[in-house]
């Protein structure tokens, strides 16, 4: 297998129950049934973009020194009514905290993301419609 090349692994358990796991050990428990017990897979796609798109973000606003202490990046998606249900929009909206964080440079590191660097995004349906905005929020002054 190249270096490049993933796998993941589900086993089944009960149901519509499935355990997820890849060659690191980690594991995560999909169910897409009337009690789920663990995420269904579009939700897990949506965090895995939240993810992905989260991490090149910060990653891009640190070497731009922003004072960044927090992130939250919420993603949100319209399905199709007829099978397969697919994601026909998604909105990814991030939620930045820190001091004197330039608008600018959020506004940079987000448009990385969609273009360059993050692979999630990278692999969706060209067809889907991604939406993107943010806010700033002042970090508050501790002792204040």
């Amino acid at each position: 297998m190249a270096d490049s090349e993933k796998q993941a692994v589900a086993i089944w358990k009960d149901g519509l129950a499935f355990e997820g796991s890849v060659a690191a050990g980690f594991k995560v428990a999909l169910d897409s049934g009337p009690s789920a017990t663990g995420f269904s897979p579009m939700e897990l796609l949506l965090v895995s973009l939240a993810g992905c798109t989260g991490m090149d973000v910060i990653d891009v606003l640190r070497k731009k020194r922003q004072d960044v202490s927090g992130l939250e990046v919420q993603v949100s998606g319209a399905r199709a009514s007829d099978h397969p249900r697919k994601y026909t929009a998604l909105r990814i909206h991030f939620i930045v905290t820190g001091r004197a964080v330039e608008p600018e440079a959020v506004r940079r590191s987000i448009e990385l993301s969609e273009t360059k660097y993050c692979s999630v995004a990278a692999s969706l349906d060209p067809a889907i419609r991604v939406t993107t905005d943010f806010e700033i929020r002042a970090a508050q002054v501790v002792g204040a």
